[in-house]
């Protein structure tokens, strides 16, 4: 087994503790204003409308979901989850937080991500074609022409997903800011 293919086993492992751990460092770190919290929807709005979307369509391990979001970007749901990392960073209102998430979405995020398109790409023939059309992170402004019939959004992926907890955690992030701002007056 090669070092890359070992670091993208431990990424994939360790990149939801590490946003529990860094969601602490970054509350500790925040010194939020008014207007930076608000500035700071311009990202975290269409993040986590772009989370909800994607996990409406994608039917994970069983297809490759080629429409919808996924006919722009090969990975909408981290492309949300940045969106959202670097929205609340503006809300923190400090340059250290921007750079701790530029290193760990290198470090952790890009492994991951080439790890499950070698997942893909072993289980399903489609996978070079698509990701052929479709970029890895930054989405097309058309979607992708491809032979698949076009998806539809479902309810029921969207709640078998749990991505509400997106929503939840970005309100949780947003109270604990405002309370910040409120109570401790730094």
């Amino acid at each position: 087994m090669s070092e890359r293919t070992t670091w993208q086993k431990i990424a994939r492992r360790i990149r939801v503790p590490m946003g529990f751990l860094f969601a602490a460092v970054f509350l500790w770190l925040a010194r939020p204003t008014w207007h930076s919290m608000l500035a700071s929807l311009i990202l975290v709005v269409p993040g986590v409308w772009l989370r909800a979307y994607a996990a409406g369509y994608v039917r994970k391990n069983a297809e490759l979901t080629q429409t919808g979001p996924y006919a722009y970007t090969r990975n909408p749901l981290y492309l949300g989850s940045i969106m959202i990392a670097f929205g609340f960073a503006v809300a923190a209102w400090r340059w250290e937080i921007l750079i701790a998430l530029a290193i760990l979405f290198t470090i952790i995020y890009l492994p991951t991500i080439r790890s499950e398109e070698q997942y893909l790409r072993e289980h399903f023939a489609g996978f070079d074609d698509y990701a052929r059309k479709v970029p890895r992170l930054l989405p097309r402004l058309t979607p992708a022409p491809t032979d698949v019939p076009p998806g539809r959004f479902s309810s029921e992926r969207y709640l078998h997903h749990r991505e509400y907890n997106a929503l939840m955690g970005a309100i949780a992030i947003y109270a604990a800011l405002a309370a910040l701002l409120l109570f401790l007056k730094r």
